[in-house]
């Protein structure tokens, strides 16, 4: 695969305002996580074949195109795949018995887990983000990080949106590992989310600065430096588990 180059994608210095195209990539999150629950739930099992684009844009209210493009990103991660002149197949990795799953959060302990583990991904997701990026993934990334701002100037912390921001920045990485990897987590990430917006809603600057934390990592993803995206992960997420846990981490040793 051809790395993207260093050129800047989008070099404004102020913060993006929503994309033309941000409720076009919403549409698309919202019938990708349509289908996967049908797929999940069993409504469509393994082998069986999904309804032709025509009839699931009639049924989900969209237009082709969108249905297009989320069939693309389910075969992307594997979930379903396309037989030559026969439609589209929910794959076996579709089942709800093969999906990546963690154990659930029971104690602060496994909050910190948590942390630690994502630091071992997303920070190297960000540094392929920035080599990989193309501008509907610059685009998806942009379009949480101004629903992150429009909160922040409402002295509000959006759980949602800050989830989908660390999900975009998988998904940029075009690595869908790391993108199973989030959505597996993502019931556990957002405990740890939504202590961590608790915690940031006292004085106005806590949440100024995490939205700045956000739109640095977003900046060197959109221009390409890879380095400065992986380190601004690295010490967005640390400072997150700090501000939680107020700079006193768990002894998890034996």
């Amino acid at each position: 695969m051809t790395e993207a180059n260093g050129e800047s994608l989008n070099a404004e210095a102020g913060p993006p305002g929503k994309p033309e195209r941000g409720k076009a990539v919403k549409l698309v999150d919202r019938v990708f996580d349509q289908l996967l629950e049908r797929i999940r739930g069993g409504n469509y099992p393994p082998d069986s074949r999904l309804p032709g684009e025509h009839e699931l844009a009639s049924m989900l209210g969209v237009s082709r195109p969108i249905v297009r493009d989320a069939l693309a990103r389910l075969r992307d991660q594997g979930i379903v795949y396309a037989r030559q002149g026969a439609g589209t197949f929910v794959s076996a990795h579709g089942s709800p018995t093969t999906q990546l799953a963690y154990s659930p959060v029971k104690t602060i302990a496994d909050i910190q887990r948590c942390y630690e583990f994502r630091l071992t991904i997303e920070p190297a997701a960000a540094y392929f983000a920035a080599k990989r990026r193309n501008e509907q993934a610059i685009q998806k990334i942009a379009s949480a990080l101004a629903d992150l701002r429009e909160a922040t100037s409402h002295q509000l912390h959006r759980t949602d949106a800050d989830f989908i921001f660390h999900r975009a920045v998988t998904e940029a990485a075009n690595n869908h590992y790391y993108t199973a990897s989030i959505d597996a987590l993502k019931a556990h990430i957002a405990v740890g989310m939504h202590l961590h917006g608790l915690s940031l809603l006292g004085p106005r600057q806590g949440l100024e600065q995490v939205y700045e934390e956000h739109n640095a990592i977003y900046k060197a993803i959109a221009d390409g430096r890879a380095d400065d995206a992986q380190r601004l992960m690295k010490a967005h997420l640390e400072g997150s588990r700090d501000r939680l846990f107020e700079g006193r981490v768990l002894d998890l040793s034996f």
